[in-house]
């Protein structure tokens, strides 16, 4: 078993590796903002493209304050850099977590990284090319000769890109489980038992965090969320096994 030293930890050196985390993360947090923003104008054209492709020939996007598009840059960048950094991201997380961790636990950290930013990045990548065409779509049909759109870009952005993220976040779910099981507060039982209220709150985040009010777009986020979810159960059965080391650690932990 490896909890001992981190029990016997003061508070303070606590505070001190979260610090040395966050510094780490910042870092490469900054770095990777330096490098997107080099390519602030490809960035700029892969974020619109969605809303671009299926706005009338004659509008375009517009923006009303003179720093305003400078800031839109800036945002793009930081986004896309923490997009780009995190996996870098995880791993630091992993290593804050870890000595809380038993010696045979200590082994899932590349699958945990791998599976977290597949994740993470898949979630993103679903809704730019699957969910945002079809939400964009429905609300530029309601265009005619007489009434135009000319999108806020700020405001499309902010959309875009809190939509985006929320895609990437609610993806984690398997993961989230995965600790959560690990931790004691669920286990696969009671995830099957609730299941049918899982659903109803997959559907009301579908609800609120799709920009569409149509159900073909919400149903588009809530399908893969139920999906996940019922990867879920599996991934706390996986969690919820002891392994001989952790059958051995158990042993040590009740002998007097």
């Amino acid at each position: 078993m490896d909890r001992s030293a981190d029990e016997k930890m003061p508070f303070t050196s606590h505070l001190e590796e979260l610090r040395k985390r966050l510094v780490r993360i910042l870092i490469a947090v900054g770095l990777g903002f330096l490098v997107c923003y080099y390519f602030k104008d490809w960035l700029f054209m892969v974020i619109t493209k969605p809303l671009a492709d299926v706005m009338p020939k004659s509008s375009s996007m517009i923006y009303t304050g003179l720093p305003e598009a400078f800031f839109i840059y800036m945002k793009i960048a930081f986004f896309a850099s923490l997009f780009l950094t995190s996996p870098y991201t995880l791993f630091q997380i992993w290593r804050f977590i870890s000595p809380g961790l038993y010696q045979n636990e200590k082994k899932y950290v590349f699958p945990f990284i791998f599976f977290s930013s597949l994740l993470f990045i898949g979630g993103i990548l679903f809704g730019y090319f699957i969910v945002l065409p079809p939400a964009f779509s429905f609300f530029v049909s309601f265009s005619s000769e007489f009434l135009k759109p000319m999108v806020s870009l700020k405001e499309y952005l902010s959309l875009s890109l809190k939509f985006l993220l929320g895609f990437g976040l609610s993806f984690e779910l398997p993961v989230f489980i995965f600790f959560m099981t690990k931790i004691g507060i669920v286990n696969s039982k009671m995830l099957s038992k609730q299941r049918r209220y899982a659903i109803l709150i997959i559907f009301v985040v579908a609800a609120i965090l799709t920009p569409s009010p149509d159900a073909l777009t919400q149903g588009l986020m809530a399908l893969p969320l139920m999906f996940l979810y019922e990867v879920s159960i599996f991934v706390a059965k996986f969690a919820e096994k002891k392994t001989p080391d952790d059958k051995h650690e158990h042993a040590e932990e009740e002998a007097p």
